[in-house]
Formats: C-alpha cells, structure tokens, sequence
C-alpha cells in the first residue's frame, strides 16, 4: 500500500464511541458513554429468537425484509402516528438505522448537493454525505435548549439544497420537535422543493408527557421524507442491528436499489422474533417512555448534590450536564480524565459539532440498571 494512498475520508478516525468505550474497559470504568443499555431484554423476545431459528428460518430473508414485520411496522405507526402506510410498498427492514441513513443519503444526494444538518449530530450523517459527493452545510445548535433557528434554515437555502436532516427526540441533546417546528420544517421542505431524512431512532421515548410526533404525522412533509427507526433502541438490542426505513413509494424504490447492494436482507430469525414481539406485547413500546422517564429521574435525582449543571432531557436516554463548575478542561481532556482517574465514561458533547461552540458540556447515558446509575451518582458528586 502506497503511503500517500487517496483517502475517500482523509478527515475520519476512529469514533469518539468506540475510543470512550474501549478506554472505559481498559479503566474498568462505568460506561456512560456509549449509546447501549447494560440489562437485557424482555425474554420472550429471546425465546421468539431461538424458537425461530431452531425451526430453521436463518438462510435469507426477502429483500425489503419479512411480510410479518413490515406488516406490523404499518400497524405501529397506525397506532403511534394515526397514518397508514403499505407494508409492500413503503417499508423496508435494514441492518440497524445507520445502514438506512447510508442508503438514504446513497439513494437521494448527488454530487454537488447541499445537505442542511444541525449540529450538535450524530456522527455517521456528514461522512454519508460525503461518500454521495454532497457538501454539509452545518448549523448550530447551541444549549440550553438547543432550538432550531428556521429562519436561519431557510436563509441557508439555494438552488444546490437538496436535502434536510433531522433527528428528533435529539441525540445528544435530548431535546424533542414541538409540533411547531415540524411545521416549519414542512413548510420550507416542500416550498423549495427539498426532501427530508428524518432519524427517529429514539420515538418512542419522550417524556413528561409531551407529544409524540414524527414526519410521518405531517402528510405534505411525510411525501418528502425518509424517516428512519430502530429495534435495537426499542427493544434493548443494540447488536441485533435491526432497524427500518419508511418512505413514499416513488422514494422506496431508490432506496431499495442501493439497501439491496448494501446489505440485502437483514437477520433472518430477530425479524420474526421482532415481529412476534410487536403482535404480542405492544405494551413493550407504549410503555417506553415511561420506563426511560423513570431512569432519567433516578438519575436526575442522584446528582442533585453534584457541581453538575443538569440540561433539560426531554427524550432519548441521554443527559447533557454542564461541568464548568468542576474544571476548565476542555470537554475531550475532562471525559478521559473522568474515565481514568475517577472510573466514569462519558462522552464530550465538542464531537457533535464541525466548529463546536465555547461550552463545557458531556453526554451521560443512563440506559442502564438503577445500581450503575446509583454507583455512578456517587462518584460524580464527589467531585
């Protein structure tokens, strides 16, 4: 291999989750960095796995994924969304949410596009984009509330927009779209004629009784999107890597055209158990909020005596907490000095952003057990 080999991605490194989570394991810390819960999932979903897999459904399954489970996708979002879409035709199963964000970005950014994101953002967004030859155009989100500036977003508008990327509930600033920014959101997707990609991975989980909404709600800005979904979030099953993509028919096609060049078809025996689980006990995500809630809550109240300034967590299963009263570190230098020298893993919130603003904030995690959350509070208010 050439030393000057080109580079498609001369920027990119190893992800801040996998360096938090590797340093955590090496500092036997506790891990609230990284994005996964440390109990495990509701049996039956198990047992569903290993009965459907003994019975010898593990060779592949349909493209698009299976019947059953893009059926009962169409009745969640019936249930959740009050819109009906057709499970042959607007559905299909991926290998987690980040394989149908690539596909989304491969099937509708063409060299030269510009791509509206805000940062703070998930990380695997802007390299998609780059990969599809479109150009990011990132604007800033900045705490407390982290609220989108639509006027900002229209002023940054022009004949090369092509594209507009949300996320909402937030990761990582765990805040949630009022009906009044989806609005706004369709308002200028379809005046200018855009499309939408919507990340919806956390849906299920907001809280204190707000709404929840999606892009599927809106029906003018639903024409124009692909939302993108997640099992593994919703079931506590993060290595499954199973997610979804719903779309407009016209949309779905395209996507299909690279998801079959990507992964083809997704785990065979976890979409009949996923399927199973979503037939059988709806209850497991009607129910969701509230378990998160209850986390957040616990820990909350934990670090109520902590120097930590505690952000508002309106959805996700994620705290920001601002740590200027602990150090003057920058927030890269605080979470490894966290993990090393005091055994807690965080993530810094600087990484979420291309020009990150002047702000001394991190990310927790608390999907996790009540004891880890405990254990972990103790710490943190020692400091």
């Amino acid at each position: 291999m050439h030393s000057t080999f080109p580079s498609k991605l001369p920027d990119v490194g190893s992800s801040i989750f996998s360096q938090m989570s590797q340093l955590a394991s090496e500092q036997q810390a506790i891990n609230l960095s990284q994005g996964f819960p440390d109990f495990g999932c509701d049996p039956f979903l198990l047992q569903q796995l290993a009965a459907f897999s003994q019975q010898g459904l593990n060779q592949y399954a349909p493209m698009a994924g299976i019947v059953p489970l893009r059926q009962q996708i169409a009745a969640l979002i019936a249930r959740c969304y009050q819109q009906r879409v057709c499970p042959e035709q607007q559905i299909t199963v991926t290998s987690g949410a980040t394989e149908a964000l690539f596909c989304a970005f491969q099937a509708l950014v063409r060299p030269g596009d510009e791509v509206i994101l805000f940062d703070p953002a998930y990380d695997s967004y802007a390299p998609a984009v780059q990969l599809a030859g479109g150009r990011c155009v990132h604007l800033a989100l900045t705490a407390p509330d982290f609220k989108v500036d639509w006027q900002q977003v229209a002023d940054s508008i022009n004949r090369n927009t092509r594209l507009i990327i949300v996320n909402s509930p937030h990761n990582p600033s765990s805040q949630v779209f009022t009906a009044a920014d989806w609005q706004q959101l369709e308002t200028l997707v379809c005046q200018h004629g855009l499309y939408c990609l919507s990340d919806e991975v956390y849906e299920h989980m907001v809280f204190d009784g707000r709404p929840q909404l999606s892009a599927l709600s809106f029906t003018e800005l639903a024409a124009r999107s692909l939302v993108v979904s997640s099992f593994g979030k919703t079931f506590h099953v993060t290595g499954w890597k199973l997610g979804y993509c719903v779309a407009p028919a016209l949309l779905m096609t395209e996507f299909r055209k690279v998801h079959q060049y990507v992964t083809f078809s997704s785990f065979t025996p976890a979409q009949f158990a996923v399927a199973a689980m979503l037939e059988q006990h709806p209850e497991q995500v009607s129910g969701l909020a509230a378990f998160y809630q209850q986390k957040r809550d616990c820990f909350v109240a934990a670090l109520a005596t902590s120097r930590f300034q505690l952000l508002p967590a309106q959805g996700t299963y994620f705290q920001l907490a601002d740590y200027s009263a602990i150090s003057d570190q920058p927030d890269v230098e605080f979470c490894r000095w966290l993990t090393i020298e005091h055994k807690v893993a965080a993530i810094p919130l600087s990484v979420f952003y291309r020009q990150p603003p002047a702000q001394r904030l991190i990310r927790f995690c608390f999907a996790k057990n009540e004891q880890t959350l405990l254990q972990a509070a103790e710490v943190l208010c020692r400091l």
